[in-house]
């Protein structure tokens, strides 16, 4: 059907592969890129058919631009760094390419998740008659299109909305990230904010925490209230919601290591002298860390991830809650990659595939619950993530 350009060779670049080397009637070519080549070509040699792979400097508008035009892909799929969204996307306007990232983009100096500065390409990406999926990992992402999901099949309106991510997954390290440290430390240490009564209120970052049963057994956690980017989009899109948070678990261990580094200074990310020279103190914690890719032989248990929604239908009050549960093993033995990968590779790819196939279309800047949710969660059951709606307390 078409040729896909995938930049990242990370564990979610690892999963977007294995699953686009899959479905060869519509990713008819793979081009897989990334700065250090020999990981793109480590993944290559794992797939059961050729892909292309290129070494590029995400950072480089001009550099990618080229790559795009020798390849002339159909689409990207951004895998890379948040903090390369806006070079990636410049490079598709100069080339032509439609977009598809995982998350939102953010200033390296400013741990701030905003989308306003991928919103504000909609003209661009309009004028070039070119489409720019935001958000398409599992939250943001399939938590957006499970909203949409809800609201279409269940509810009138939709009042409130608690996204619930749960990890009860153990890698048996002292302490170590489930996914880039850098970016994973910079996300649970910003301030919270949650939508209540048409604003957003700020609070410390994990100041609120409840206790959490996940359904099928896979156990009860604590969850910590924290801000996550889709509360952004899915408050504008859905404006009868009158509350809306983000939670998600972490245990007593990784709680006090991040106490401890936060309060010696290791997880500041600005830069600081040291012996002459200047380095950011959570980038140095980041090369001390596990390799979030080297966990996966490693970690046992399960992933529980869903939206709980209550509203009104036929003036009636309704809760619903939708989830997935993914195995780590199972992540593991199918792509070599833990559940984080697996449950962010798998629909990017399969946001990538509702566009190759024109299921999903537009010209502009688009977040997930813009979509018909319909043919997405279809292909959420096909490919790996199969979810449940239920009714809480039935």
């Amino acid at each position: 059907m078409g040729k896909v350009m995938i930049i990242g060779a990370g564990g979610v670049g690892r999963v977007v592969a294995h699953k686009c080397a899959q479905i060869p009637e519509v990713f008819e070519e793979i081009v897989l890129a990334s700065r250090t080549v020999s990981k793109c070509e480590a993944i290559a040699a794992d797939l059961k058919r050729p892909v292309t792979t290129e070494g590029v400097d995400a950072d480089n508008v001009d550099e990618l631009t080229a790559l795009l035009k020798k390849h002339n892909p159909e689409l990207v799929i951004n895998v890379a760094l948040p903090y390369q969204d806006l070079s990636i996307m410049d490079a598709c306007l100069n080339a032509g390419v439609n977009y598809l990232d995982t998350a939102n983009y953010e200033p390296p100096e400013t741990a701030k998740f905003e989308y306003k500065w991928q919103w504000a390409y909609q003209d661009r990406f309009k004028e070039k008659g070119l489409m720019a999926l935001l958000g398409s990992g599992f939250d943001p992402g399939v938590t957006n299109v499970y909203t949409a999901y809800l609201k279409k099949h269940y509810f009138d309106e939709i009042r409130e909305l608690d996204i619930i991510d749960v990890n009860g997954g153990d890698h048996g390290q002292p302490f170590a990230t489930n996914f880039n440290p850098e970016i994973n430390i910079r996300e649970v240490s910003a301030d919270c904010r949650h939508w209540e009564k048409g604003t957003f209120v700020e609070t410390p970052p994990m100041s609120l925490k409840q206790s959490f049963t996940c359904p099928e057994e896979v156990g009860t956690y604590n969850i910590y209230r924290m801000y996550h980017e889709e509360l952004e989009s899915l408050t504008k899109h859905y404006p009868t919601l009158e509350k809306a948070q983000f939670w998600m678990s972490f245990g007593d261990n990784y709680l006090k290591h991040l106490e401890v580094l936060r309060n010696v200074g290791m997880t500041r990310i600005d830069p600081v002298m040291f012996e002459g020279r200047e380095i950011v103190p959570l980038q140095f914690l980041k090369a001390l860390l596990p390799d979030p890719g080297s966990l996966g032989p490693l970690t046992k248990g399960k992933t529980c991830i869903g939206c709980v929604v209550k509203g009104v239908k036929d003036g009636k009050r309704v809760e619903k809650y939708v989830y997935n549960i993914c195995s780590h093993e199972g992540a593991y033995a199918e792509v070599g990659s833990q559940a984080i990968s697996y449950t962010t590779g798998v629909p990017a790819m399969i946001g990538a595939k509702m566009m190759m196939e024109g299921k999903w279309s537009g010209k502009g800047v688009f977040n997930m619950e813009q979509m018909d949710p319909d043919p997405f969660m279809d292909d959420l059951n096909r490919y790996g993530l199969p979810w449940k709606v239920v009714t809480p307390g039935a």
